[in-house]
């Protein structure tokens, strides 16, 4: 082999290798998935967003949730026998009204349990199926999120207030028109919210958690903690399978030049003979 041949096959090895990388994550997933599944004798469905990391010729791209996840999901809950219960992943910053919307409802109308199986964190849209799910499973340092609508960069609570407490003549059209849209917005969440809830809590206790978790209460990027959660009243609980933590380790950031985070997988302070080393799950 001449070395121009050892240099084409070392380039083609470089170019390969973060497609068969990204073949090996795959497959290890589906085992993972396939093990809990097994375990816990349920439909296992991921919606696993990296809020970050996505790159292209080199611009950083967000994940959200779109239409096509609320087409893949709600084909995955159509595809699972109405007596056979389903953990649903969420890993998500939230995204689109109308797609969380409509996994929501296709969670709710899943006729056998749903647990939401939150991680880390489940923010906005996220939270909204969350919600609607039988039972949450939060770390217990994992957050949810407002569900409170935003028109744009502005929140929809924000600009409603705004026509309240400022005279109509001093505004201008384009903000008034916000304002209208803004308390549509508003009253469409909370009659949703409260739809989705109203069968587990009651029609008193949704409307007030739909009135709590979408008008404006806090700011959007709230963390709401699992302790706060269940003192909403949300049918929350800490108690995480190790499995779902395995399961995210294998949705590892892409690369980046330095890392933010770094640490020795067995820390070099520990016994070295002790009987139970330190694990990373």
């Amino acid at each position: 082999m001449t070395g121009i041949d050892i240099f084409w096959f070392f380039l083609m090895l470089t170019a390969l290798q973060p497609v068969l990388r990204q073949k090996m994550l795959e497959a290890a997933r589906q085992r993972m998935i396939a093990k809990i599944e097994k375990k816990r004798n349920s439909r296992v469905i991921l919606l696993v967003h990296r809020q970050e990391t996505m790159s292209f010729l080199g611009f950083p791209v967000m994940r959200y949730i779109d239409i096509n996840d609320s087409e893949e999901v709600i084909r995955a809950i159509r595809m699972t026998d109405d007596n056979i219960p389903i953990d649903i992943v969420l890993h998500t910053p939230g995204g689109l009204v109308l797609a969380a919307l409509q996994i929501a409802r296709a969670v709710k109308d899943h006729k056998a349990k749903v647990t939401a199986i939150v991680p880390h964190y489940a923010m906005s849209g996220g939270t909204l199926i969350a919600m609607s799910a039988d039972e949450i499973i939060m770390d217990r340092h994992a957050v949810l999120g407002p569900v409170d609508p935003q028109l744009g960069q502005y929140p929809a609570a924000s600009l409603l207030r705004v026509r309240k407490e400022k005279s109509v003549d001093k505004m201008d059209d384009e903000t008034l028109i916000k304002a209208d849209m803004a308390e549509k917005a508003l009253n469409q969440m909370r009659k949703d919210v409260t739809e989705l809830l109203e069968d587990r809590f009651g029609r008193e206790k949704a409307e007030k958690l739909a009135e709590t978790m979408s008008q404006g209460r806090w700011t959007h990027d709230y963390p709401i903690s699992c302790e706060e959660a269940k003192s909403l009243g949300l049918h929350v609980n800490s108690h995480m399978p190790k499995e779902f933590y395995q399961l995210m380790n294998l949705f590892p950031q892409p690369v980046r030049r330095e890392p933010s985070v770094e640490y020795l997988p067995i820390p070099k302070h520990k016994d070295r003979n002790s009987a139970h080393p330190s694990k990373i799950v």
